[in-house]
């Protein structure tokens, strides 16, 4: 009887032993680099038939894969943030305008007050897998104007 356990417990070691070894865990974010940069115009535009436009500046460098220049509008009346398109990125250091349009599913922005946030992501190759790096982000206040 008492044979059993043991074997068991021999087993179970050399199975754990010849596992193979856990993936590295992805690394924690690196700090933006005061280089670089991303603005949003103070003033963004919204068509009769929904579709915004938003727009700003960039400046980045030291990518290894794509990076794109992201952005999302919201307004006081709702908690729901609504993407508005997406721009690549050229990362050669020097200041690039970038111009995001897009027309939300089901909007209720009006002309007026609006809150955007824009986000200069890489998508970083780790292991084979694309992982998301912050370049840089900027959250303002705009005015909505018709278009």
């Amino acid at each position: 009887m008492f044979l059993r356990p043991v074997l068991g417990a021999a087993a179970g070691a050399a199975l754990l032993l010849a596992a193979p070894a856990a993936p590295a865990a992805v690394a924690a974010p690196e700090p933006v680099a005061a280089h670089e940069t991303v603005t949003v115009d103070p003033t963004g535009r919204i068509a009769a038939d929904g579709t915004v436009t938003l727009s700003g500046t960039y400046r980045c460098s030291g990518n290894t894969g794509p990076v794109f220049v992201s952005s999302s509008v919201g307004q006081s009346s709702s908690t729901v943030r609504h993407g508005i398109g997406g721009t690549r990125a050229v990362c050669d250091g020097l200041e690039h305008r970038w111009v995001n349009t897009g027309k939300p599913y089901s909007s209720t922005l009006t002309a007026g007050s609006a809150h955007v946030e824009a986000t200069l992501m890489e998508l970083r190759p780790v292991n084979g897998l694309p992982v998301p790096a912050f370049h840089a982000v900027q959250s303002q206040d705009v005015t909505l104007v018709q278009a």
